[in-house]
């Protein structure tokens, strides 16, 4: 078929699908975080529903790859760990118990609207204060001696067996959330070696002995640096042989095509959406676009986006505003959908887990991703980032169609 454009519009040569650029892609998503649930208590059982099957129900959003922390994020309603019993080598004293008023619930109702393909990952923002210098949640580093280090892979494998034990598989843990960030919210420092190190001598043998089929990634990079992280990590055939992916976030986006290069086959997965200042804005969701189309263009197989659900401007509880796809306003009870919560979706929606992504050819390639899912459709999520409506052809095969964008505009288009 073919739609003829307005005079008016601009146009050119067409867009069209190419090479397979990844075989399997694994999904969208979003982090599972104490104040999303709390946002989320906000409104009654009906409207809470909406909400969740809007986000995660296989004829909405449809997410299935999601995040969670082990103990306390920057989105937590309060600092914590599963064990701040000091000296307690032998985790006597684990214990998931807070996670059940906020985090479960959370999971649980959203594994209930997807169904059995729902992956689940999970990454400390820091240790057990009495495992770090200082002992704070925030700052700080973890204490570098054998007994310290294998008592943290013992408390990774307790949080696994725990969530097993009520009925929660956790798919994959990364080792730290933003690793060499030093941050006033909970945090821990480290380098690419005692990453690697941690995993070849600890981790990987605890999982190991303890049986578990729960897969180690390197994550989540928040630096560019392909040197001192994947290059350091995964060179090392020992650590590598544990390992069974990278996540990459924030700057760590600069060393994705390093790190596709150096490795073709090792799985990569985009671990946090940037998040904005809470102002929700149009800007900010093309922002967004931007991210995914450089995160998948260069074969990641996962993206996930951060806070599903806040309050207005989103603000943690040490003061940072976030933007989230969803907010509620505490006052009104109003639910407001905002821009970001339809680019994921403009994915999400029309992208099946097990889909190809194809490369695109043509001067709108680098505004565009191509998907193929196992039916045989093909999906085009195309944007227009100037202010002037723009024409785009679009070829697929026998098959043609001329498309006029609206100015500043993301699209979906299936074939």
């Amino acid at each position: 078929m073919s739609i003829e454009p307005p005079l008016n519009v601009m146009s050119g040569p067409a867009l069209t699908a190419g090479t397979t650029i990844l075989e399997n892609f694994k999904g969208f998503g979003g982090c599972f975080n104490e104040l999303g649930w709390k946002a989320l208590q906000l409104v009654d059982d009906n409207a809470r529903q909406t909400i969740l099957s809007d986000l995660f129900s296989k004829d909405a959003c449809a997410f299935n790859y999601c995040r969670l922390p082990i103990g306390a994020n920057d989105y937590s309603e309060i600092w914590y760990s599963h064990n701040e019993t000091a000296g307690d080598f032998a985790m006597a004293d684990f214990s998931i118990a807070r996670d059940r008023k906020y985090l479960i619930p959370f999971i649980e109702a959203a594994r209930k609207l997807r169904g059995e393909d729902f992956i689940l990952f999970a990454s400390p923002w820091s240790p057990p204060t009495w495992m770090k210098f200082p002992q704070a949640h925030n700052y700080g580093t973890l204490v570098w001696e054998p007994e310290y280090r294998k008592a943290y892979a013992d408390y990774f494998v307790r949080f696994v067996q725990a969530y097993s034990d009520v009925g929660i598989a956790i798919d994959a843990v990364h080792v730290q959330n933003e690793p060499n960030s030093d941050q006033k919210f909970p945090s821990c420092v480290w380098t690419g070696a005692k990453m690697r190190d941690f995993i070849r001598d600890d981790l990987g043998p605890a999982f190991r002995a303890a049986g578990l089929e729960t897969e180690i990634w390197a994550g989540t990079i928040e630096r560019g640096d392909f040197n001192a992280w994947a290059g350091t990590i995964f060179s090392d055939a020992e650590a590598a042989a544990y390992i069974t992916g990278a996540g990459f976030q924030w700057a760590g986006k600069h060393a994705v095509q390093r790190t596709r290069q150096a490795f073709p086959d090792l799985p990569i997965i985009q671990t946090e959406n940037e998040c904005g200042d809470g102002a929700n804005t149009w800007d900010h969701a093309h922002h967004v676009f931007d991210l995914i189309q450089h995160y998948v263009s260069n074969g990641t197989e996962a993206y996930v986006y951060w806070n599903m659900v806040l309050e207005p401007q989103g603000e943690s509880t040490w003061g940072w505003q976030q933007n989230s796809m969803i907010t509620i306003d505490p006052e009104n009870l109003a639910v407001i959908y905002n821009p970001e919560f339809y680019v994921m979706k403009h994915f999400s929606a029309f992208v099946r887990p097990g889909a190809k992504v194809l490369a695109t050819v043509g001067p709108m390639a680098a505004n565009a991703l191509a998907f193929r899912n196992l039916d045989g459709t093909t999906i085009f999520v195309i944007q227009n980032p100037s202010d002037a409506p723009r024409n785009v052809p679009l070829s697929l095969g026998e098959e043609a169609a001329t498309f006029t964008l609206p100015a500043r505009s993301i699209n979906t288009i299936r074939f």
